[in-house]
């Protein structure tokens, strides 16, 4: 009796076991319905920056540049907007990261700083190329050892569209802005 006693809890911890597997299973399915994860599977989810982009151009002491008309392909990753009073007085600051269609990193970064120290900051080591025209304005292209960038300056803001992209998308990019 005490061997009968023995197996039939055997079999009894077994059951509980795959029961309980079956249950955190189910639960994990759940969750995976309902909670947000990225569709493409490339670890990016996109942001929406229209509203910071409209509150940021109201603030802004400058014309800010957003880009309209990308692709779909062209995914907001980030979106940031610091004004002077709460940027330990390094001037105004716009920033629109994106994911590439090539699935490169490109930003905005749009400032009131002095065009020197927004190149530095974005472009560590840059060295200057050359310039491109782009929709009829010449903007100045900047290689670094892991970034490049294109550069303009319009009215008292520094506008750099910098990161991995290849100079074609960081023109793209610079077409798009409005």
């Amino acid at each position: 009796m005490a061997g009968e006693s023995k197996g039939m809890r055997g079999r009894q911890s077994v059951r509980d076991m795959v029961l309980s597997m079956l249950a955190v299973g189910v639960v994990v399915w759940v969750g995976y319905l309902f909670l947000p994860h990225d569709a493409d599977g490339d670890g990016v989810r996109p942001v929406d920056y229209r509203v910071a982009a409209a509150t940021a151009k109201r603030a802004a002491p400058y014309p800010l540049l957003v880009p309209e008309g990308l692709s779909a392909k062209w995914r907001a990753t980030s979106v940031t907007y610091n004004a002077a009073a709460t940027n330990n007085g390094k001037g105004n600051a716009w920033h629109l990261g994106f994911v590439t269609p090539s699935g490169q990193y490109a930003a905005v970064e749009q400032s009131d700083i002095a065009r020197d120290e927004v190149l530095k900051a974005t472009v560590a080591g840059g060295k200057p190329e050359g310039t491109e025209d782009i929709a009829g304005q010449a903007w100045e292209r900047v290689q670094g050892p892991k970034a490049r960038a294109l550069t303009v300056q319009t009215g008292s803001a520094t506008t750099v569209l910098t990161g991995t992209a290849s100079y074609e998308e960081l023109a793209e990019l610079a077409r798009a802005l409005k």
